[in-house]
Formats: C-alpha cells, structure tokens, sequence
C-alpha cells in the first residue's frame, strides 16, 4: 500500500449550527489533533444531517484529477486556484435522522491502512458528536470504494452495530466487484486496483447478509432516498434528501474540485470516463437550477451550492455559521 499516498493530514473543520442531533463536543474523548468540530450540521426540513470529517488524505497528486488534461492546462487550472501540484482530499460522509431512522452515508476509509495516518476517524468523530455506532439503522454506500467502506471493517467494527443494520448499495456495484471488477479504463498508480478489488471483496464477504441491494432507487427512510447514476462506478448513487420544501444532495464521487470548472477532465479513478461526464454534469445542471445544497466526499467545505456561468459551474461554499 505505500505507493497509494504519502502521507495525511488533519481533516479541515467545519462550524456546527443548530440540529436536533446530539453534536455536542466531548473533552478529552477526541485526539490531540481535534482543534475543533470536525463536522458541519443543517437541516433539510424535518430530517437531521451531519456532515462528518472521515480525515484527509494528504498531498495526493492533481494530475490524477485531470487525467485527460494536457500539462499546461492542468498547470494554468492549478496557479488560477492556488493550489500547488499535489494537495490534500478531505473524506466526508454523512449521518441523516429522518423518520425514525439514523442512516450513515458512506463509512470512510478506516484505520487498518497505515499509509493513510491521517484519515480513518470515523469511528472517533461520530462518538465525538455523540452518535452510537450501534443507533445506526442503515448504512448507504455510493460505491465501493475503500475510502467509502473501509471505515466498516475494522477490527470491532461489526460487532459493535446492530444486527438488524441495512446495508443499501446498487445491486449493479455488488454485481461489479463481486465479478472481478473491470478496471481496465482507469488510470491508477501500480497496486491500487488489486487493493480496491481486495478490499471490495472481503466487504462484500463480511456484511453480505445485510445488504439490502437496490436497481434504480430506494427510499431508505422519509425522504431519503439511494439513486443510482453509474459513471465514477458502474453502480455509483447519490443520496437525495428532500423534506418541507427543502432539499440536499450528497453526490459521493460523481464531482471532485475540478468538476465545476473543468467538468470534462477524467478522474483516473473513473471506471466508466465519459459516462461519469455525462453523470456530473447533469447533476451539476439540476444543482445550479434547484440552488439545492450540495455535498460531496472529496470537497474541501462541508456544503455549498452550484452557480452557473456560460458553460462552466461555480462551487459557492455554504457561509460558516459559529
């Protein structure tokens, strides 16, 4: 796993506002690194959501962002935002309380992988904001990707959620990686792929009794709902909220930075390229027509919205409110 990343660094923070959820901070149960709330709270009408830091990993490098950039555009998309060739990808995920139901979205990457020192903190961060592990009564994955279930199978772990727990995932996702998993149009370092199919697999073992596999779409709780829309994977979803008039949208991977500016470039972790362009640019189209917030695994803020301008989106993060 060394040739994955180099290192990791602190997760960014995000401001509380006011939710019924208990995200109270708890002295002395966080680790030193804790500087602050590691989370960001709202609600979307009557449902609950947390926005929960997972860690980061650190200085990975742009140009897996922008795979089918040239260099010099790469590089003038770089110096425009300054951001320097390598930086760090933040890994949220999601806890939502609606209708009786606590459902995490996303599990992030968990501790068992010593390269990644820095990310993993799921487990610490969710007691930090006083949510039991064992309150948790579905799980959505966006796919199966191991910063998006790792967080799921660490020593312990199952053990300590509910044995009624429902794990929802697009049936095509199982279906993909428990067939192998064509990566063949991907563009990652030596060794990732075998990690990524490794650790699909032993998930897909471990929990393959709760799954709750969907096709299209599912509503998980009250106005909660799993959609897929291929793309990044071939099962890849987003989750879509919506109560009292009010809506949100947790897209997963369907959009990373550059997909606002630079919405063609190819993520080299894309197993389906030009229909993960189609995917995001649609979503980013329903965004800027809805003003929906909009929230995402890699994005450095918490929320925010989608502006439009001509042919190219504007990522507007939500305003902190301490």
């Amino acid at each position: 796993m060394n040739n994955i990343t180099k290192s990791l660094g602190v997760g960014r923070s995000e401001e509380e506002t006011n939710m019924s959820l208990d995200i109270a901070s708890h002295p002395g149960r966080t680790g030193t690194d804790e500087l602050g709330p590691s989370r960001y709270s709202l609600r979307v009408g009557e449902i609950d959501v947390l926005v929960v830091s997972d860690g980061v990993l650190t200085a990975l490098p742009a140009a897996t962002l922008a795979v089918n950039a040239g260099p010099a555009v790469l590089a003038a998309w770089l110096d425009d935002m300054v951001l320097p060739p390598a930086f760090d990808w933040p890994v949220n995920v999601v806890v939502v309380r609606s209708g009786g139901r606590s459902v995490l979205i996303d599990a992030g990457l968990g501790v068992e992988y010593k390269d990644f020192r820095r990310a993993g903190r799921l487990l610490m961060r969710l007691e930090a904001a006083g949510i039991d592990p064992a309150s948790l009564t579905d799980v959505v994955l966006t796919h199966l990707h191991m910063d998006h279930i790792g967080g799921l199978l660490g020593d312990g772990v199952k053990g300590r959620l509910r044995p009624d727990l429902r794990v929802h995932v697009s049936a095509a996702e199982a279906e993909f990686w428990a067939a192998g998993a064509d990566l063949s149009r991907t563009s990652m370092p030596p060794g990732i792929p075998d990690a990524l199919r490794s650790i699909a697999t032993r998930f897909l073992d471990e929990y393959r009794s709760l799954l709750r596999p969907f096709e299209t779409e599912y509503e998980v709780a009250p106005g909660v709902v799993a959609y897929r829309t291929g793309g990044h994977t071939p099962g890849h979803s987003v989750v879509r909220l919506e109560s009292g008039g009010d809506r949100l949208m947790f897209g997963g991977d369907a959009v990373f930075l550059p997909g606002f500016e630079c919405p063609g470039w190819h993520n080299g972790f894309d197993t389906e390229p030009e229909e993960t362009v189609r995917v995001r640019v649609g979503l980013l189209r329903e965004l800027a027509a809805t003003r929906q917030p909009f929230a995402a695994t890699h994005l450095h803020s918490a929320v925010g919205r989608v502006a439009v301008a001509r042919d190219v989106f504007r990522w507007v993060p939500a305003i902190w409110a301490p």
